[in-house]
């Protein structure tokens, strides 16, 4: 059990892909804190788990939405005096926000997503950071998305804060190197959950056509399983993954059973990054003074 005897905050914990993450983490011997806006789908999802954890574990649970600060500090606070240590910070909590194009939607649901996505992530680091440099050890995986490393047309603030969340993730990890502490960004997939149920309520019209298309069709298809990418943040939550830090790792497409045999790589190069494409990258023979 890779996880046995760690401590875990799990946010956006109550549905999708925070609830698989939460399971995961509880199968693979992990004490819990789940955290969610929506108290009563998180009682659900904390009796679920509560049912299924050894004596050993505990899972707790704590309504919190991670966009206001005094819930947030007051969900850290709880860890920290439940739990003998948090080893684990998993920042899944987002939105899609609102669909359609810049100039027609609402601009507070706009800066709302903003807060939501990005803030609701920064936030909490920023209040964990001082009990992971004490320890001189600590994981930070915080949940990404096709938004951060694709144009997302009517979808802008989502696209936005995923983007920032990678640069974000790819700049504290630096920060917190000496410290010991590891902090990576998940792509889980194409996932078919309540999102995507809103992506395709919103229509064409809001979406664009060829969106809504792609996510009717993930849809029928079922889409990623919730599964890999939980399966990703529990590796990235265990001792296995040590060392391996600030990168943008796919839950679909990158080998990440075995990213610990490749740290000397990732440690001396840019891989698994956001980076700016140059010319030459793409075979072409001009752009260089």
């Amino acid at each position: 059990m890779m996880l046995d005897g760690r401590y875990a905050i799990i946010t956006g914990a109550s549905q999708g892909l925070g609830a698989a993450i939460a399971e995961r983490f509880v199968a693979e011997g992990a004490s819990v804190l789940l955290c969610a806006r929506g108290l009563e789908p998180l009682r659900a999802v904390h009796g679920r788990l509560a049912a299924k954890a050894r004596p050993s574990q505990q899972v707790l649970f704590q309504a919190a939405d991670t966009a206001r600060e005094a819930q947030v500090d007051a969900l850290i606070h709880y860890a920290l005096s439940a739990f003998p240590q948090v080893d684990v910070l998993v920042n899944n909590a987002g939105v899609y926000g609102p669909m359609g194009a810049l100039h027609e939607v609402s601009w507070q649901e706009w800066v709302d997503a903003i807060h939501i996505n990005l803030l609701g992530v920064v936030y909490p680091c920023r209040v964990i950071i001082p009990h992971f440099q004490q320890r001189n050890y600590g994981k930070i995986i915080n949940l990404s998305g096709g938004g951060a490393t694709n144009p997302l047309p009517r979808i802008s603030a989502y696209a936005a804060s995923k983007a920032a969340v990678v640069r974000f993730t790819e700049t504290l990890a630096l920060e917190l190197l000496e410290h010991h502490v590891d902090v990576n960004s998940v792509a889980p997939g194409a996932l078919a959950t309540r999102l995507t149920d809103q992506l395709l309520e919103a229509g064409p019209g809001r979406v664009g056509s060829a969106f809504h298309a792609r996510m009717a069709k993930i849809k029928a298809e079922g889409g990623t399983p919730l599964e890999l990418g939980a399966s990703l943040c529990a590796y990235l939550g265990s001792a296995a993954s040590d060392g391996i830090t600030g990168k943008l790792i796919s839950a679909q497409w990158d080998p990440w059973q075995t990213l610990q045999e490749h740290r000397d790589d990732l440690d001396s190069t840019d891989i698994y990054t956001l980076r700016r494409i140059v010319p030459k990258d793409r075979g072409k023979d001009w752009g260089d003074l």
